[in-house]
């Protein structure tokens, strides 16, 4: 029987214990790996072009966009960052499962490639790591001790914009208990793979 992968696209507010989550989810299920994106920045020590980036110069990023080959992109710190649609249905017509940890933003843009493309709308799959309260987020980056009242009220601020996007996933992670979240997101990424959406051909004549 032949089958794909998915495309799993997990998102999260700062401070909720997503980093956590999916290492704990990638040590149960090796099949899980992450996407390989493009970026603008330089190779940091230790980094192999085509393994941890795709490092690609300003105008070749600029033409990739342009040619509409991208899923998601996006501006960091003066960077571009973004998944090649090549990269993700390569490797989920292999039957890989392949990890995207994005924003809201990204996931939003999946979702309109999405309504484009049938074969990535049958991959996709999202995943939102949600808090038990916004004051359970504001204890945790509390805790960190690395950020000042205004950057603390920022981070808070963001948090709230994203978990008021909930409804664009499939599915929420609540990390109140960490057991509970990991065994929760383990147990959803097992049933994507038995998804009859996944089969290739027809199997029963």
């Amino acid at each position: 029987m032949k089958k794909n992968g998915n495309l799993i696209v997990i998102s999260g507010p700062s401070g909720v214990g997503k980093s956590t989550l999916v290492k704990r989810a990638m040590s149960e299920l090796p099949e899980l790996q992450f996407s390989v994106s493009c970026t603008t920045r330089s190779p940091r020590e230790g980094e192999t072009d085509g393994k941890s980036y795709y490092f690609l110069s300003d105008d070749e990023f600029a033409a990739k966009l342009d040619a509409g080959e991208f899923l998601e992109f996006a501006n960091v710190y003066k960077h571009r960052y973004g998944t090649l649609k090549s990269e993700v249905l390569n490797r989920i017509r292999r039957g890989e499962e392949v990890l995207l940890d994005i924003d809201v933003q990204g996931a939003r843009q999946i979702r309109a490639a999405a309504e484009k493309d049938p074969e990535i709308r049958a991959a996709a799959q999202f995943i939102i790591i949600a808090p038990p309260s916004l004051d359970t987020i504001r204890e945790r980056l509390t805790a960190r001790n690395s950020e000042t009242p205004e950057q603390l009220a920022i981070r808070v601020d963001a948090a709230l914009n994203e978990l008021k996007n909930f409804r664009l996933y499939d599915f929420m992670v609540v990390n109140d208990d960490l057991e509970t979240a990991a065994a929760e997101l383990i147990t959803i990424l097992k049933a994507l793979k038995l998804r009859t959406a996944n089969i290739q051909e027809e199997i029963f004549q």
